[in-house]
């Protein structure tokens, strides 16, 4: 199915904060701040854009704030050092100020234009999360995106078919309702898990992806891969406990109800003798 953007005619346009989060992108940093501008100015009646330089050794960082001198709805937050993908997108979000968060990568390979198919649904659910059509990714990468999204849904029952695509519109106002724990690639899948359990509605709409044409991906590195095993079991062990609270919470309220249905049946009893 295709989706048409809005028509500025037929509804009022939202407001955007768009994050993005880069890591040694020098090559790509500056069209990617020029794509999501543009696409910004043409669907959107006021927008910023939050670009996290996440310790990058490159320009990075240089070539972003010089988008930020020549537009002040640019800005630039830099991590002194690299902490995390997760920590980059906490950072951006915490900095969002506008009606909708919009994310996506640095590295081109989304057209932040197609931001129109997600709009139809601004403002009717809470989440707006982007599949990818047709991933353009190396063979490795899209069999270890295949096995990690089965393991996602079976492990967390994550509501969406690709965990980790990097292209979702969220209402501001449930990311504040929410804490995100996780500093490395594990954060998709915190946000979709910490989202579906507080209730908040999303539906799934299909995006294009383009291959990758300078610079190197982070996350199917050995390295990344093993930080984001380790922030996996370490997902699991925190949701235990939070799901043994939430069942202690849950027998407190059921204790609570079963003494006060005691305690009117006694009322209703001595109601009743008296009237006797």
């Amino acid at each position: 199915m295709s989706y048409l953007p809005l028509d500025p005619q037929l509804r009022s346009r939202p407001s955007v904060s768009i994050v993005l989060p880069a890591l040694d992108e020098e090559a790509n940093i500056a069209r990617a701040i020029a794509e999501a501008t543009a696409a910004a100015e043409r669907f959107f009646d006021d927008h910023e854009i939050i670009v996290v330089d996440d310790g990058s050794r490159d320009r990075t960082a240089e070539l972003a704030r010089a988008a930020a001198d020549r537009d002040p709805r640019v800005r630039v937050i830099s991590h002194g050092r690299n902490q995390g993908y997760g920590s980059a997108l906490r950072t951006g979000f915490r900095a969002s100020r506008l009606d909708f968060v919009f994310f996506t990568d640095a590295d081109l390979q989304f057209d932040v234009a197609e931001i129109a198919r997600l709009l139809p649904f601004a403002g009717l659910v809470d989440v707006v999360a982007g599949y990818r059509l047709n991933r353009q990714d190396p063979l490795h990468r899209r069999l270890m995106a295949g096995g990690w999204n089965l393991l996602a849904r079976l492990l967390f029952h994550i509501p969406v078919r690709d965990v980790n695509c990097a292209f979702k519109l969220f209402d501001r106002r449930v990311l504040h309702e929410i804490e995100i724990d996780s500093d490395g690639y594990l954060v998709s899948a915190e946000l979709m898990i910490k989202l579906s359990r507080s209730g908040a509605s999303v539906v799934e709409v299909g995006v294009h992806h383009r291959p990758r044409l300078a610079g190197n991906a982070h996350a199917s590195s050995p390295r990344g891969m093993l930080k984001v095993l380790a922030e996996l079991a370490r997902m699991r062990s925190l949701l235990r406990e939070l799901d043994g609270d939430d069942r202690l919470a849950a027998l407190v309220r059921l204790r609570a109800q079963a003494d006060a249905a005691r305690g009117s049946a006694r009322a209703r009893q001595r109601e009743s003798g008296g009237r006797g």
